[in-house]
């Protein structure tokens, strides 16, 4: 078990991207990238901190799920950036940041990439991989959000990942794809390129800068689902995303809006 290459992670990036580099670590083991950017100092406004790890001791998912996986087996990657926005003003995120994932995937040729609302990465109808947002401030001029990314690589007998939903049978690596898989140096730097350009754009368009990039990538769509929410279960049809990141869901009784949710059940996509 070995850190990542710092230069060579910094080799795909775009001279903006580097400019708005703050600061690039990288560990052989850590407990989470996302709880140590957590605890550094926010960058300034429109720059970004970046922490790599080979692997996680106490990685988490949404909903504080557990997320363990053997060394060298995922990319474990977190990226602080300070947002001009105030918190309600960050709506949707998390959703414009898996189309920069997914961009970044495709980039590097693995092209049947797909995103399940609000935080999945998907491929081969399985589980790729996870992202989590979190709040270090939302006081003063800006907003800093550290952003974790986690992607299977190449999985093993000693993955411990929670995987109590009822929509993936399994998770998925990248060498389930029929082709090589690049460096981890290579995969990270152009994570980092794709999600830079995602943070920037957000700032400026918020998530109507995405919408059609969300469209394009939803799995969830015209698929029957189960939404377990704070206070009822909602099953119906997926119908896309509202502007500000909701899930839509069709059913007997009409039109739901689901803001925050966890995805029990999520069956074929219906015949158009």
């Amino acid at each position: 078990m070995s850190k990542l290459d710092v230069a060579k992670i910094q080799r795909p990036l775009s001279e903006l991207a580097n400019a708005g580099l703050e600061n690039l670590e990288t560990f052989s083991s850590i407990a989470s990238t996302n709880t140590y950017l957590l605890s550094q100092a926010a960058p300034p406004g429109g720059r970004y901190r970046v922490a790599i790890a080979d692997h996680q001791t106490s990685g988490r998912g949404r909903h504080y799920r557990r997320w363990v996986s053997a060394p060298g087996s995922g990319l474990c990657m977190s990226l602080a950036f300070t947002f001009g926005r105030t918190l309600e003003q960050l709506s949707g995120l998390t959703l414009a940041i898996g189309t920069g994932v997914a961009g970044a995937l495709q980039q590097l040729g693995f092209d049947r990439i797909a995103l399940k609302w609000p935080n999945d990465i998907v491929a081969l109808d399985g589980k790729l991989g996870g992202i989590l947002t979190e709040v270090r401030s939302g006081k003063g001029d800006g907003t800093t959000v550290v952003t974790g990314v986690g992607l299977n690589v190449r999985l093993s007998d000693q993955l411990d990942i929670d995987t109590t939903s009822g929509w993936s049978a399994a998770p998925v690596d990248l060498h389930s794809f029929e082709q090589p898989v690049p460096e981890r140096e290579l995969l990270a730097g152009t994570l980092i390129e794709h999600l830079f350009q995602t943070f920037t754009k957000f700032d400026e368009l918020g998530l109507a800068g995405f919408i059609d990039d969300w469209q394009r990538y939803d799995w969830l769509r015209d698929r029957e689902i189960s939404v377990d929410m704070a206070d009822k279960r909602v099953t119906g049809i997926a119908v896309g995303i509202d502007s500000d990141g909701a899930l839509l869901v069709d059913s007997k009784s009409g039109r739901s809006r689901v803001i925050s949710g966890s995805i029990v059940m999520a069956g074929a996509r219906l015949s158009p």
